[in-house]
């Protein structure tokens, strides 16, 4: 841990600062009492420095509560260093206080600097051993600078692993998210698939029959002779009922139709998918029309929608491209939706249940759906519908 990483007070880092905070007293208790006890030259020193010591490192458990400033830490470490080393000048026994203060460098500086009072630290204490001793040997230098070695591999070991702990848990975080997000768009999916489904179902049945209803009532209304009478009144009315019925219908199917085909065209409805695609995702995203635009029964106004929002979307998700080209064509009697990116490419028959569900809804309409695509080549998708005319009455007066 360092103080570049801010954690939260879990009971194993609580657990981790109590027994530091333990070694610190334990450690300064040890150098007073070995002091009063020989009767050391400079008991009575070593005492007032070792509460000196307990004082200020309990100060600092206050003073350095929550987010602390380096300045502050780093302030409140070299006191606690310059009382230290006091106290080291007056008794041999302060140099194991050396291994608490390394954690605590650590812990409190900036990772750069924190090695370095380490470094300082150990310096000290392994000097001041000698001084003591009178003399130097290797033996003097190996206990303060193996709790140096020590101390920066549990410190490191345990950042990397806090690193590894909280990189998991975005991932967690992220994973949660888009499963949220996935089902969202599933369920919003499948509203938008049986409100398409009711739509068509509507106005494929009940809006044609209703429109017959009227057509025969109006013929029959023609046939009536004049002196008809109560008949004529009757075939009026079935007529009108026809009439109101058909246009509740209307309704049904205007609230049903996706919201991008609301009062716009399937031109329209596919410029703003490319311009909230290129707003949304790293991909500029561009469309064009060729051909004379000419009418389209809704289903297919929505099945080209929809495949193009389809393939738009895999791009996005798998393609890598940075460019898209929408290209809706009228021509010879069909009408054709292209959506072509520069991305990686794929092989086509490895392919999965995206196409196969583009290539069922153009295929339910009496069109085609091609697919172009090689490694490394981009990927080309084209649907193919027929542009189905208005059928003579019974049509028009379904469109109007």
């Amino acid at each position: 841990m360092n103080n570049n990483t801010t954690t939260t007070a879990t009971p194993g880092v609580r657990a981790l600062a109590w027994c530091l905070h333990l070694l610190v007293a334990g450690l300064l208790a040890l150098a007073a009492g070995r002091a009063v006890a020989t009767a050391a030259p400079h008991a009575a020193g070593v005492v007032a420095a070792a509460a000196l010591l307990a004082l200020l490192y309990a100060a600092g458990g206050l003073l350095l509560h929550g987010r602390t400033a380096h300045r502050a830490a780093a302030g409140w470490l070299a006191a606690v260093g310059a009382l230290w080393v006091v106290l080291l000048a007056l008794s041999a026994d302060a140099v194991w206080l050396a291994f608490p203060l390394y954690f605590l460098q650590l812990h409190l500086l900036p990772r750069r600097a924190g090695p370095g009072a380490v470094a300082a630290t150990a310096l000290a204490a392994i000097l001041a051993f000698a001084a003591h001793r009178g003399s130097f040997a290797l033996a003097t230098a190996v206990g303060p600078a193996l709790g140096a070695a020590v101390a920066v591999a549990v410190v490191w070991g345990y950042g990397a692993l806090y690193r590894e702990s909280e990189q998991r848990r975005r991932l967690i975080e992220e994973l949660t998210a888009a499963r949220a997000d996935l089902a969202a768009a599933q369920h919003t999916a499948g509203v938008l698939g049986e409100r398409e489904r009711l739509a068509r179902e509507i106005h494929d049945t009940l809006a044609q029959g209703l429109s017959s209803i009227q057509l025969l009532l109006r013929a029959a209304e023609r046939a009536l002779p004049d002196e008809s009478g109560n008949a004529a009144r009757y075939v009026e009315q079935a007529r009108q009922a026809a009439v109101d019925n058909l246009a509740e219908v209307r309704r049904f199917v205007t609230a049903l139709t996706p919201p991008a085909l609301q009062n716009a065209t399937l031109a329209g409805a596919l410029r703003r998918l490319c311009a909230t695609t290129s707003t949304r995702h790293r991909l500029a995203a561009h469309f064009h029309v060729t051909g004379d635009p000419e009418p389209l029964p809704t289903a297919h106004e929505v099945a080209l929608l929809r495949i193009a929002q389809s393939a738009l979307a895999n791009t996005v998700r798998h393609a890598q491209a940075s460019t898209a080209e929408v290209t809706l064509s009228y021509l010879h009697g069909q009408v054709t939706v292209r959506v072509a990116d520069d991305g990686v490419g794929f092989e086509p028959g490895a392919a999965g249940f995206g196409l196969a569900a583009m290539r069922a809804r153009v295929h339910a309409l009496g069109g085609a759906l091609d697919v172009a695509s090689a490694p490394g080549q981009g990927a080309t998708v084209t649907a193919r519908l027929p542009v189905t005319a208005p059928a003579p009455g019974v049509e028009s007066e379904v469109s109007r």
